[in-house]
């Protein structure tokens, strides 16, 4: 979703701006997803199966937001179970992920856990002239 908006919208709109101040060519990239990759999955969901498959991933492999105990992960499930609403489940697991861990930082490109490849880490490298 997040693809089509960039496409639809943004690259659109930076090449409007560019015909009319006469402005050259644009490079951009697409940033690697991190907990954005959970908030798809969230989204496309259709059942509280499917999204209790969801939290448990996302206990142990997203950035969850500071209030959150995952380590107390049986009474959460518990809890998001007795919910027993898919469009209720959906908005509490959108709430529960950081928003600003949706994309890897650049920052944080060498850290095994994001598995970046080493022409990606090139790619940011010449990109921000390190």
């Amino acid at each position: 979703m997040a693809v089509h908006y960039i496409e639809n919208v943004t690259v659109k709109r930076v090449e409007k701006v560019m015909k009319e101040h006469d402005i050259g060519d644009f490079i951009y990239c697409e940033l690697m997803p991190y907990n954005q990759v959970f908030m798809e999955r969230i989204q496309s969901a259709e059942s509280c199966e499917e999204l209790l498959g969801i939290w448990r991933d996302m206990s142990k492999d997203s950035v969850l937001n500071w209030y959150v105990k995952p380590q107390e992960p049986e009474a959460a499930e518990e809890h998001f179970i007795a919910i027993n609403d898919v469009e209720k489940q959906k908005q509490l697991l959108a709430g529960l992920l950081d928003k600003n861990q949706l994309y890897v930082h650049l920052s944080e490109i060498e850290d095994e856990t994001f598995r970046v490849s080493e022409a990606d880490k090139a790619l940011n490298r010449a990109f921000y002239g390190e």
